[in-house]
């Protein structure tokens, strides 16, 4: 008898969304395997970071090194302030220019077509132009254009993206929400709208997807700014604690999966 696929969907959030990174090491210190990733925003960037190969302990050392000033390269505004290039050559860089179908887990990626209304899924292609279109914040960063598409954030239209590992072809799902509504939240700037102004508009999305999601892990970090590349080694610690407190639930469901499916072959 099969051990059950597990499928790990790791949502939107900005900043908030390195306590990804916790939420994976938590799992394999712990034994837990994963068999498909789907990704949104920086859950998408996460995703793909991971499934590439890369040390869950280099991941967590590159994350607290990381400063915005390097990878943003400012425009005029037209479609948004930030160009993209910088972000797509570091991602290429970290990727090896490869693409999804060569990572060593299955994952997909999750982006907004904002002509056509709907929701893109990468199940291939260049890693790199997937990512690059997920973590296009509307506004701010200029979208992706793909075929006759201009593509935005993947958490504008699928937050936390459990149908996708659904099907996939997970037998377990897992999401991964660590995105908030701030309130009395201090709005500064035009980042501080447009990411306020998303979480407002996200709040019920992931209320139509709790049915297919098995078991879904919300790391508080609520304190946190979304926008701010900063504490990141507090976030990422709360998304390890956290998750550890669903790792007796997850092993559970495993041999409660292998008890209804003993027949299978």
């Amino acid at each position: 008898m099969r051990n059950p696929k597990i499928g790990v969907a790791l949502g939107a959030g900005g900043a908030r969304g390195l306590a990804h990174l916790g939420v994976l090491k938590a799992f394999e210190e712990n034994d837990i395997s994963i068999d498909f990733l789907a990704g949104s925003s920086m859950g998408a960037l996460v995703a793909t970071f991971y499934s590439f190969g890369h040390d869950i302990e280099q991941l967590i050392k590159l994350s607290t090194a990381f400063k915005r000033k390097y990878f943003l390269d400012f425009t005029i505004p037209k479609m948004g302030f930030i160009s993209g290039k910088r972000v797509k050559d570091f991602l290429k860089i970290f990727t090896h220019n490869k693409n999804l179908e060569d990572l060593k887990i299955p994952v997909q990626v999750i982006a907004t077509d904002i002509i056509k209304g709907e929701k893109v899924v990468f199940k291939s292609g260049s890693v790199a132009d997937a990512v690059r279109a997920s973590i296009s914040i509307p506004g701010i960063f200029v979208p992706e254009k793909w075929n006759d598409s201009l593509l935005v954030d993947g958490g504008v239209i699928d937050k936390v993206p459990v149908s996708v590992v659904k099907e996939m072809g997970a037998d377990i799902v897992i999401g991964v929400d660590v995105s908030y509504v701030k309130k009395d939240a201090e709005i500064t700037n035009i980042y501080d709208v447009i990411m306020q102004s998303i979480d407002i508009l996200q709040m019920e999305i992931l209320a139509g997807h709790e049915s297919t999601t098995d078991i879904l892990i919300q790391p508080d970090v609520s304190k946190y700014s979304s926008r701010a590349f900063t504490n990141i080694e507090e976030i990422i610690k709360i998304g390890e604690e956290e998750t550890k407190k669903f790792i007796l639930e997850i092993k559970q469901s495993i041999e409660n999966w292998k008890v209804r499916n003993q027949d299978e072959t």
